[in-house]
Protein backbone atom coordinates (compact mmCIF):
# COMPACT_ATOMS: atom_id res chain seq x y z
CA UNK A 1 0.00 0.00 0.00
CA UNK A 2 1.32 3.25 -1.02
CA UNK A 3 2.52 5.70 2.33
CA UNK A 4 0.78 8.85 2.90
CA UNK A 5 2.67 12.15 2.92
CA UNK A 6 1.28 14.92 4.78
CA UNK A 7 3.49 17.71 2.79
CA UNK A 8 1.80 20.67 4.16
CA UNK A 9 0.49 20.42 7.37
CA UNK A 10 -0.59 24.00 7.30
CA UNK A 11 -3.07 23.54 4.90
CA UNK A 12 -6.27 22.25 7.04
CA UNK A 13 -4.63 23.57 10.40
CA UNK A 14 -7.44 26.23 10.32
CA UNK A 15 -9.79 23.14 10.82
CA UNK A 16 -11.09 22.92 6.28
CA UNK A 17 -9.20 21.54 3.87
CA UNK A 18 -9.43 24.37 0.72
CA UNK A 19 -9.79 23.77 -2.74
CA UNK A 20 -9.62 26.26 -4.92
CA UNK A 21 -10.88 26.19 -8.48
CA UNK A 22 -9.97 28.34 -11.40
CA UNK A 23 -12.44 29.70 -14.32
CA UNK A 24 -12.18 29.19 -17.67
CA UNK A 25 -10.38 32.21 -19.42
CA UNK A 26 -12.63 35.17 -20.14
CA UNK A 27 -11.84 39.18 -20.44
CA UNK A 28 -13.16 41.33 -17.63
CA UNK A 29 -16.09 43.71 -19.04
CA UNK A 30 -14.26 46.98 -17.72
CA UNK A 31 -10.97 46.13 -19.97
CA UNK A 32 -7.64 45.55 -17.89
CA UNK A 33 -6.21 46.84 -14.82
CA UNK A 34 -3.05 48.07 -15.82
CA UNK A 35 -1.14 45.69 -13.10
CA UNK A 36 -2.89 42.69 -14.25
CA UNK A 37 -1.03 40.16 -17.06
CA UNK A 38 -2.60 39.62 -20.86
CA UNK A 39 -1.76 35.96 -21.12
CA UNK A 40 -4.60 34.25 -22.61
CA UNK A 41 -5.40 32.53 -18.72
CA UNK A 42 -7.68 33.50 -16.09
CA UNK A 43 -7.78 37.24 -15.68
CA UNK A 44 -4.42 38.23 -13.33
CA UNK A 45 -2.94 35.17 -13.24
CA UNK A 46 -0.41 33.54 -14.88
CA UNK A 47 0.41 30.34 -17.18
CA UNK A 48 2.71 28.64 -14.18
CA UNK A 49 0.45 29.15 -11.16
CA UNK A 50 -0.08 26.01 -9.55
CA UNK A 51 -4.10 26.52 -9.89
CA UNK A 52 -3.91 27.51 -13.32
CA UNK A 53 -1.74 24.53 -14.41
CA UNK A 54 -4.26 22.34 -12.38
CA UNK A 55 -6.85 23.93 -14.00
CA UNK A 56 -5.88 23.69 -17.82
CA UNK A 57 -4.76 19.51 -17.58
CA UNK A 58 -9.00 19.08 -16.82
CA UNK A 59 -9.83 22.04 -19.19
CA UNK A 60 -11.32 23.87 -16.80
CA UNK A 61 -13.70 21.77 -15.52
CA UNK A 62 -14.91 21.71 -12.10
CA UNK A 63 -15.26 18.70 -11.41
CA UNK A 64 -12.18 17.34 -12.07
CA UNK A 65 -10.65 20.12 -10.49
CA UNK A 66 -12.21 19.32 -7.26
CA UNK A 67 -11.60 15.42 -7.35
CA UNK A 68 -8.13 16.05 -8.22
CA UNK A 69 -7.55 17.68 -5.73
CA UNK A 70 -9.52 15.60 -3.21
CA UNK A 71 -7.41 12.78 -4.48
CA UNK A 72 -4.17 15.31 -3.84
CA UNK A 73 -5.41 15.66 -0.32
CA UNK A 74 -5.93 11.77 0.56
CA UNK A 75 -2.62 10.93 -0.66
CA UNK A 76 -1.35 13.61 1.58
CA UNK A 77 -2.64 12.31 4.84
CA UNK A 78 -4.86 15.23 4.92
CA UNK A 79 -8.83 14.59 6.52
CA UNK A 80 -11.35 15.38 3.93
CA UNK A 81 -14.06 15.36 4.80
CA UNK A 82 -14.90 19.35 5.28
CA UNK A 83 -14.26 21.43 2.26
CA UNK A 84 -14.38 25.09 1.70
CA UNK A 85 -14.34 25.68 -2.06
CA UNK A 86 -12.71 28.73 -3.72
CA UNK A 87 -13.78 29.92 -6.89
CA UNK A 88 -10.71 31.87 -8.53
CA UNK A 89 -10.06 33.37 -11.48
CA UNK A 90 -11.56 36.65 -13.41
CA UNK A 91 -15.36 37.93 -12.15
CA UNK A 92 -17.62 34.82 -11.93
CA UNK A 93 -20.33 36.74 -11.78
CA UNK A 94 -20.17 38.31 -14.97
CA UNK A 95 -19.95 34.58 -16.75
CA UNK A 96 -23.57 33.85 -18.31
CA UNK A 97 -26.23 32.30 -15.48
CA UNK A 98 -26.20 29.36 -17.53
CA UNK A 99 -22.24 28.89 -16.97
CA UNK A 100 -22.49 29.91 -13.44
CA UNK A 101 -25.13 27.03 -12.52
CA UNK A 102 -23.46 24.47 -14.33
CA UNK A 103 -20.15 25.08 -13.03
CA UNK A 104 -21.41 25.48 -9.18
CA UNK A 105 -22.91 22.58 -9.78
CA UNK A 106 -19.99 20.55 -11.28
CA UNK A 107 -18.48 21.21 -7.77
CA UNK A 108 -20.66 19.77 -5.47
CA UNK A 109 -20.89 16.51 -8.10
CA UNK A 110 -17.44 16.58 -7.58
CA UNK A 111 -17.93 16.47 -4.05
CA UNK A 112 -20.47 13.53 -3.66
CA UNK A 113 -18.61 11.33 -6.35
CA UNK A 114 -21.40 11.01 -9.06
CA UNK A 115 -23.52 13.50 -11.36
CA UNK A 116 -26.93 14.85 -10.02
CA UNK A 117 -29.62 15.97 -12.30
CA UNK A 118 -29.27 19.53 -10.98
CA UNK A 119 -28.50 22.29 -8.32
CA UNK A 120 -30.32 21.43 -5.87
CA UNK A 121 -30.39 17.91 -5.79
CA UNK A 122 -26.96 18.61 -5.57
CA UNK A 123 -26.61 20.20 -2.63
CA UNK A 124 -29.32 17.78 -0.67
CA UNK A 125 -27.11 15.30 -1.23
CA UNK A 126 -23.97 17.38 -0.51
CA UNK A 127 -25.22 17.54 3.07
CA UNK A 128 -24.58 13.82 4.25
CA UNK A 129 -22.07 13.71 1.48
CA UNK A 130 -18.59 12.10 2.97
CA UNK A 131 -17.03 15.08 1.35
CA UNK A 132 -18.95 18.19 2.66
CA UNK A 133 -18.50 21.56 1.52
CA UNK A 134 -18.81 23.23 4.41
CA UNK A 135 -17.88 26.52 3.74
CA UNK A 136 -17.84 28.03 -0.09
CA UNK A 137 -16.13 31.37 -1.01
CA UNK A 138 -17.04 33.86 -4.85
CA UNK A 139 -14.42 36.38 -5.45
CA UNK A 140 -15.85 39.32 -7.30
CA UNK A 141 -15.61 43.39 -7.89
CA UNK A 142 -17.79 45.47 -5.85
CA UNK A 143 -19.42 46.63 -8.82
CA UNK A 144 -20.51 43.25 -9.39
CA UNK A 145 -22.14 42.56 -5.95
CA UNK A 146 -25.94 43.36 -6.77
CA UNK A 147 -28.81 42.68 -4.92
CA UNK A 148 -29.86 40.13 -7.53
CA UNK A 149 -25.90 38.84 -7.95
CA UNK A 150 -26.06 38.05 -4.06
CA UNK A 151 -29.07 36.28 -3.91
CA UNK A 152 -27.79 34.20 -7.00
CA UNK A 153 -24.98 33.49 -4.64
CA UNK A 154 -26.86 32.60 -1.71
CA UNK A 155 -28.60 30.21 -4.22
CA UNK A 156 -25.32 28.44 -4.58
CA UNK A 157 -24.67 27.98 -0.92
CA UNK A 158 -22.28 30.68 -0.88
CA UNK A 159 -20.68 31.80 2.21
CA UNK A 160 -18.03 33.99 1.78
CA UNK A 161 -17.37 36.81 -0.75
CA UNK A 162 -14.02 38.02 -1.65
CA UNK A 163 -13.93 41.64 -2.97
CA UNK A 164 -11.16 42.97 -5.09
CA UNK A 165 -10.88 46.38 -3.13
CA UNK A 166 -6.65 46.99 -3.66
CA UNK A 167 -6.64 50.65 -2.58
CA UNK A 168 -9.76 52.84 -1.04
CA UNK A 169 -8.84 55.59 -3.47
CA UNK A 170 -10.79 56.81 -6.41
CA UNK A 171 -7.64 58.53 -7.84
CA UNK A 172 -6.18 55.43 -7.82
CA UNK A 173 -8.80 53.35 -9.34
CA UNK A 174 -9.11 55.72 -12.21
CA UNK A 175 -4.68 55.62 -12.70
CA UNK A 176 -5.56 52.11 -12.40
CA UNK A 177 -8.18 51.57 -14.83
CA UNK A 178 -10.03 49.42 -12.06
CA UNK A 179 -13.79 50.65 -13.37
CA UNK A 180 -15.23 50.84 -9.96
CA UNK A 181 -15.41 53.65 -6.89
CA UNK A 182 -15.02 53.75 -3.63
CA UNK A 183 -19.01 53.73 -2.92
CA UNK A 184 -19.29 50.46 -4.89
CA UNK A 185 -17.28 48.86 -2.09
CA UNK A 186 -19.58 50.65 0.37
CA UNK A 187 -22.23 49.24 -1.22
CA UNK A 188 -21.22 46.18 -1.76
CA UNK A 189 -20.20 45.43 1.94
CA UNK A 190 -23.24 46.59 3.09
CA UNK A 191 -25.78 44.31 0.97
CA UNK A 192 -23.02 41.42 2.27
CA UNK A 193 -23.34 41.70 5.68
CA UNK A 194 -27.00 41.88 5.72
CA UNK A 195 -27.35 38.79 3.89
CA UNK A 196 -24.99 36.98 6.46
CA UNK A 197 -22.12 36.54 4.20
CA UNK A 198 -18.72 36.57 5.95
CA UNK A 199 -16.36 39.52 3.73
CA UNK A 200 -12.95 39.60 2.43
CA UNK A 201 -10.92 42.76 0.96
CA UNK A 202 -7.70 42.29 -1.20
CA UNK A 203 -5.92 44.69 -0.47
CA UNK A 204 -2.63 46.13 -2.80
CA UNK A 205 -0.16 48.34 -0.94
CA UNK A 206 1.80 50.14 -3.39
CA UNK A 207 -0.34 50.40 -6.46
CA UNK A 208 0.36 53.78 -8.68
CA UNK A 209 -0.82 56.37 -7.51
CA UNK A 210 0.19 55.70 -3.69
CA UNK A 211 3.04 55.32 -1.66
CA UNK A 212 3.76 53.89 1.90
CA UNK A 213 2.57 56.88 4.09
CA UNK A 214 -0.70 56.82 2.11
CA UNK A 215 -1.06 53.07 1.94
CA UNK A 216 -1.45 53.14 5.93
CA UNK A 217 -3.75 55.96 6.26
CA UNK A 218 -5.88 53.90 3.64
CA UNK A 219 -5.41 50.70 5.60
CA UNK A 220 -6.37 52.66 8.58
CA UNK A 221 -9.60 53.50 6.50
CA UNK A 222 -10.51 50.23 6.33
CA UNK A 223 -11.07 49.69 10.23
CA UNK A 224 -11.90 52.79 11.91
CA UNK A 225 -14.75 54.05 8.84
CA UNK A 226 -17.87 52.35 9.77
CA UNK A 227 -18.94 51.59 6.28
CA UNK A 228 -16.06 49.20 5.81
CA UNK A 229 -14.35 46.85 8.87
CA UNK A 230 -14.33 43.50 6.59
CA UNK A 231 -13.86 39.96 8.42
CA UNK A 232 -11.04 39.03 6.67
CA UNK A 233 -8.12 40.69 4.17
CA UNK A 234 -5.30 38.85 1.71
CA UNK A 235 -2.55 41.52 1.49
CA UNK A 236 -0.98 41.35 -1.95
CA UNK A 237 1.97 44.27 -3.07
CA UNK A 238 1.42 45.31 -6.34
CA UNK A 239 4.52 43.71 -8.30
CA UNK A 240 5.17 44.27 -11.77
CA UNK A 241 3.94 40.99 -13.93
CA UNK A 242 5.36 40.58 -17.29
CA UNK A 243 2.25 41.09 -20.00
CA UNK A 244 0.93 44.00 -18.13
CA UNK A 245 0.39 47.64 -18.80
CA UNK A 246 2.69 47.99 -15.42
CA UNK A 247 5.76 46.49 -17.13
CA UNK A 248 5.96 49.16 -19.74
CA UNK A 249 5.60 52.38 -17.32
CA UNK A 250 8.20 50.20 -15.08
CA UNK A 251 10.53 50.48 -17.81
CA UNK A 252 9.49 54.10 -18.65
CA UNK A 253 10.60 54.60 -15.12
CA UNK A 254 6.88 55.71 -14.37
CA UNK A 255 6.52 53.60 -11.63
CA UNK A 256 9.05 51.95 -9.02
CA UNK A 257 7.91 49.22 -6.51
CA UNK A 258 8.37 48.60 -2.86
CA UNK A 259 11.48 46.87 -2.00
CA UNK A 260 11.95 43.72 0.53
CA UNK A 261 12.73 45.91 3.42
CA UNK A 262 9.82 48.68 2.64
CA UNK A 263 7.29 46.08 2.17
CA UNK A 264 8.26 44.00 5.53
CA UNK A 265 7.99 46.97 7.75
CA UNK A 266 4.77 48.18 6.16
CA UNK A 267 3.11 44.37 6.60
CA UNK A 268 4.21 44.64 9.94
CA UNK A 269 2.63 47.75 10.39
CA UNK A 270 -0.39 47.07 9.07
CA UNK A 271 -0.83 43.37 10.32
CA UNK A 272 -0.33 45.18 13.97
CA UNK A 273 -3.22 47.78 12.94
CA UNK A 274 -5.39 45.04 12.52
CA UNK A 275 -8.20 44.48 14.79
CA UNK A 276 -8.93 41.10 16.63
CA UNK A 277 -12.08 40.46 14.54
CA UNK A 278 -10.42 40.15 11.32
CA UNK A 279 -7.84 37.59 9.55
CA UNK A 280 -5.15 38.08 7.52
CA UNK A 281 -5.65 35.24 5.46
CA UNK A 282 -2.37 35.55 3.06
CA UNK A 283 0.19 37.58 2.59
CA UNK A 284 1.54 37.68 -1.09
CA UNK A 285 0.87 36.17 -4.05
CA UNK A 286 2.10 32.90 -5.52
CA UNK A 287 3.90 34.63 -8.80
CA UNK A 288 6.05 31.89 -11.08
CA UNK A 289 9.28 33.75 -11.14
CA UNK A 290 9.50 33.46 -14.80
CA UNK A 291 6.70 36.32 -15.17
CA UNK A 292 7.48 38.58 -12.26
CA UNK A 293 9.15 41.57 -14.09
CA UNK A 294 10.02 43.98 -11.03
CA UNK A 295 9.06 43.69 -7.04
CA UNK A 296 9.37 41.27 -4.54
CA UNK A 297 10.21 37.86 -5.20
CA UNK A 298 9.76 36.07 -1.58
CA UNK A 299 6.45 34.12 -1.14
CA UNK A 300 7.63 33.39 2.29
CA UNK A 301 7.37 37.12 2.91
CA UNK A 302 4.67 36.61 5.98
CA UNK A 303 7.06 34.52 7.70
CA UNK A 304 9.99 36.09 7.33
CA UNK A 305 7.37 39.10 9.11
CA UNK A 306 5.81 37.03 11.75
CA UNK A 307 9.48 35.46 12.76
CA UNK A 308 10.59 39.17 13.39
CA UNK A 309 7.26 40.00 14.53
CA UNK A 310 7.96 37.52 17.67
CA UNK A 311 11.29 38.28 17.81
CA UNK A 312 10.52 41.27 18.77
CA UNK A 313 7.35 40.76 20.99
CA UNK A 314 5.30 42.87 18.95
CA UNK A 315 1.70 42.70 20.04
CA UNK A 316 -0.46 41.40 17.39
CA UNK A 317 -4.16 40.45 17.41
CA UNK A 318 -5.30 39.55 13.83
CA UNK A 319 -6.77 36.19 14.35
CA UNK A 320 -4.31 33.89 12.65
CA UNK A 321 -1.75 35.02 14.29
CA UNK A 322 -3.72 33.51 17.82
CA UNK A 323 -4.99 30.61 15.95
CA UNK A 324 -4.61 27.18 17.95
CA UNK A 325 -3.62 25.66 15.35
CA UNK A 326 -0.20 27.30 14.31
CA UNK A 327 0.30 27.59 18.04
CA UNK A 328 0.55 23.72 18.46
CA UNK A 329 2.53 23.27 15.20
CA UNK A 330 5.11 25.83 16.82
CA UNK A 331 5.22 23.59 20.04
CA UNK A 332 3.52 26.03 22.04
CA UNK A 333 2.53 25.21 25.84
CA UNK A 334 -1.05 25.89 25.43
CA UNK A 335 -3.24 26.70 28.93
CA UNK A 336 -6.41 24.59 27.88
CA UNK A 337 -8.88 26.90 30.19
CA UNK A 338 -10.50 28.54 27.60
CA UNK A 339 -13.54 31.40 28.50
CA UNK A 340 -15.51 33.75 25.93
CA UNK A 341 -14.36 36.84 24.69
CA UNK A 342 -16.88 39.42 23.10
CA UNK A 343 -16.20 42.39 21.45
CA UNK A 344 -18.90 44.96 20.32
CA UNK A 345 -18.63 47.11 17.19
CA UNK A 346 -20.70 48.57 14.39
CA UNK A 347 -20.69 48.06 10.69
CA UNK A 348 -22.24 49.02 7.99
CA UNK A 349 -25.03 50.59 9.91
CA UNK A 350 -25.33 47.19 11.56
CA UNK A 351 -24.35 45.92 15.10
CA UNK A 352 -21.31 42.95 15.19
CA UNK A 353 -20.52 40.99 18.36
CA UNK A 354 -17.88 39.05 17.64
CA UNK A 355 -17.83 36.17 20.32
CA UNK A 356 -14.21 33.96 20.61
CA UNK A 357 -13.01 31.30 22.66
CA UNK A 358 -9.53 32.26 23.94
CA UNK A 359 -7.40 31.39 27.09
CA UNK A 360 -5.23 33.50 29.04
CA UNK A 361 -2.59 33.65 26.56
CA UNK A 362 -5.25 34.85 24.07
CA UNK A 363 -4.80 32.46 21.72
CA UNK A 364 -8.11 31.87 19.67
CA UNK A 365 -9.72 28.27 20.15
CA UNK A 366 -13.24 29.16 18.07
CA UNK A 367 -15.37 32.13 16.86
CA UNK A 368 -18.74 33.26 15.89
CA UNK A 369 -20.32 36.74 13.98
CA UNK A 370 -23.37 37.94 15.30
CA UNK A 371 -24.78 40.71 12.97
CA UNK A 372 -27.92 42.52 14.21
CA UNK A 373 -29.75 45.16 12.15
CA UNK A 374 -33.49 46.52 11.96
CA UNK A 375 -34.66 43.86 14.12
CA UNK A 376 -32.71 41.07 12.44
CA UNK A 377 -30.07 38.84 13.63
CA UNK A 378 -27.78 36.77 11.67
CA UNK A 379 -24.85 34.54 12.13
CA UNK A 380 -22.18 35.18 9.42
CA UNK A 381 -19.39 32.74 11.04
CA UNK A 382 -18.93 30.07 13.61
CA UNK A 383 -15.27 28.17 13.05
CA UNK A 384 -13.87 25.87 15.64
CA UNK A 385 -9.87 26.38 15.02
CA UNK A 386 -7.34 23.38 14.90
CA UNK A 387 -6.15 20.85 13.12
CA UNK A 388 -9.14 19.46 11.19
CA UNK A 389 -10.46 16.26 12.63
CA UNK A 390 -12.80 13.70 11.03
CA UNK A 391 -16.91 14.73 11.21
CA UNK A 392 -17.07 12.18 14.29
CA UNK A 393 -13.64 11.92 15.38
CA UNK A 394 -12.39 13.11 18.92
CA UNK A 395 -9.21 13.68 20.19
CA UNK A 396 -8.19 14.55 23.40
CA UNK A 397 -5.13 16.52 21.95
CA UNK A 398 -6.95 18.60 19.89
CA UNK A 399 -10.13 21.40 19.92
CA UNK A 400 -12.56 20.32 17.04
CA UNK A 401 -15.84 18.69 18.31
CA UNK A 402 -15.50 19.35 22.31
CA UNK A 403 -18.70 21.40 21.98
CA UNK A 404 -17.07 24.65 21.89
CA UNK A 405 -19.49 25.54 18.62
CA UNK A 406 -22.45 24.70 20.47
CA UNK A 407 -21.15 27.36 23.46
CA UNK A 408 -20.81 30.31 21.18
CA UNK A 409 -24.16 29.16 19.54
CA UNK A 410 -25.96 29.36 22.88
CA UNK A 411 -24.34 32.97 23.71
CA UNK A 412 -25.10 34.35 20.69
CA UNK A 413 -28.80 33.21 20.95
CA UNK A 414 -28.87 34.59 24.53
CA UNK A 415 -27.63 37.97 23.03
CA UNK A 416 -31.02 37.84 20.46
CA UNK A 417 -32.89 36.91 23.61
CA UNK A 418 -31.54 40.08 24.94
CA UNK A 419 -32.66 42.24 22.51
CA UNK A 420 -36.34 40.65 22.07
CA UNK A 421 -35.55 39.39 18.44
CA UNK A 422 -37.97 36.20 17.82
CA UNK A 423 -35.41 34.43 14.97
CA UNK A 424 -32.18 34.04 14.56
CA UNK A 425 -30.73 32.72 11.47
CA UNK A 426 -27.41 31.12 10.10
CA UNK A 427 -25.63 31.29 6.73
CA UNK A 428 -24.65 27.81 6.67
CA UNK A 429 -22.25 25.66 3.95
CA UNK A 430 -24.39 23.10 2.49
CA UNK A 431 -22.21 20.24 4.33
CA UNK A 432 -22.95 22.09 7.60
CA UNK A 433 -26.44 22.24 7.85
CA UNK A 434 -26.63 18.68 9.69
CA UNK A 435 -24.89 20.23 12.75
CA UNK A 436 -27.27 22.90 13.21
CA UNK A 437 -30.24 21.03 12.57
CA UNK A 438 -29.39 19.07 15.46
CA UNK A 439 -29.42 22.01 17.50
CA UNK A 440 -33.16 22.57 16.79
CA UNK A 441 -32.50 24.78 13.13
CA UNK A 442 -34.21 24.22 10.14
CA UNK A 443 -34.39 24.90 6.36
CA UNK A 444 -36.37 28.38 5.61
CA UNK A 445 -39.16 28.37 3.12
CA UNK A 446 -36.41 29.59 0.85
CA UNK A 447 -34.01 26.81 1.66
CA UNK A 448 -31.46 29.27 2.19
CA UNK A 449 -31.35 29.85 5.38
CA UNK A 450 -30.99 27.69 8.37
CA UNK A 451 -33.10 29.85 11.27
CA UNK A 452 -34.49 29.05 14.38
CA UNK A 453 -37.31 30.70 16.67
CA UNK A 454 -36.08 31.93 20.44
Amino acid sequence: MEEKINRKPTRTISGVAPIAVMLPPRKCNHGVCTYCPSLNVPQSYTPESPVVLRARQVNYSGQKQVENRLKAYEYMGHPTEKIELIVMGGTFLQYTEQFQEKFIKELYDGLNGFISKTLEEAKEKNETAEHRCVALCIETRPDECSEKQINKMLSWGATRVEIGVQALDDESYNITNRGHKIQDVVDATKRLKNKGFKIGYHLMPGVPGSNLKKDIELFKLVFEDERFKPDQIKIYPCQVLKGSELEQEYYEGKYKPYTKDETSNLITEMLSLTPRYCRAMRIMREIPPSFLIAGIINIDLRKIVEDEIRKKGTKITEIRFREIGFALRDKQKVNPEIKIKTTKYNSSDGEEYFLEAVNEDDILFGLLRLRIYNETAIIREIHVYGPTLKLHEEDKKKYQHKGLGKELMKMAEEIVIERNIKCLKVISGIGVREYYYKLGYHLDKEKIYVEKEL
